[in-house]
């Protein structure tokens, strides 16, 4: 366990970690299908995180990576294959990190927000623009800002 997460309850810590697994699933399933090049994006930044990370997150990231493209595939069967349904429970599910990042140091919950953020927008950019890259579609433009999570610095 990281000492960020030291004082919150498992059921807190989990979502935490899982976290990346469920943006990966919302914004790859956006446009009704979770292609191939997104799952290979999801998994390639979860290990380049690992490494890459700002100072205060790699320990997270660590810990993250670990099965992650597991996590990944049991996550995606695990959610209903309606796009719509499929966004309202994970965005319910990531809405609840809002009463966790007050608990958090303010520094970690901006940085953790921003990673996750960040993570959202490379999955998006994955699928779509020249050569598959660096163009993000209309359905994901919708939901790469994350605008079930509040933003901590503010």
């Amino acid at each position: 366990m990281i000492a960020e997460f030291e004082n919150l309850e498992q059921e807190e810590q989990n979502l935490l970690y899982i976290a990346p697994v469920l943006v990966a699933i919302l914004v790859a399933g956006a446009d009704g299908k979770i292609d191939k090049s997104e799952m290979r994006e999801a998994i390639s930044i979860s290990g380049m995180k690992k490494i890459k990370a700002g100072k205060n997150l790699l320990q997270y990231y660590n810990e993250v990576g670990k099965d992650f493209e597991d996590k990944l595939k049991i996550g995606i069967a695990r959610y209903p294959s309606d796009t719509k349904k499929r966004q309202e429970m994970i965005s319910k599910e990531l809405s609840g990190i809002n009463a966790i990042l007050p608990k958090l140091n303010r520094k970690f919950a901006i940085t953790y927000y921003a990673s996750l953020k960040d993570f959202a927008k490379r999955i998006a950019e994955s699928s779509g623009g020249i050569l598959g890259y660096m163009s993000i579609g209309y359905e994901e433009s919708k939901l790469i800002d994350l605008k079930m999570i509040k933003d901590p610095s503010v």
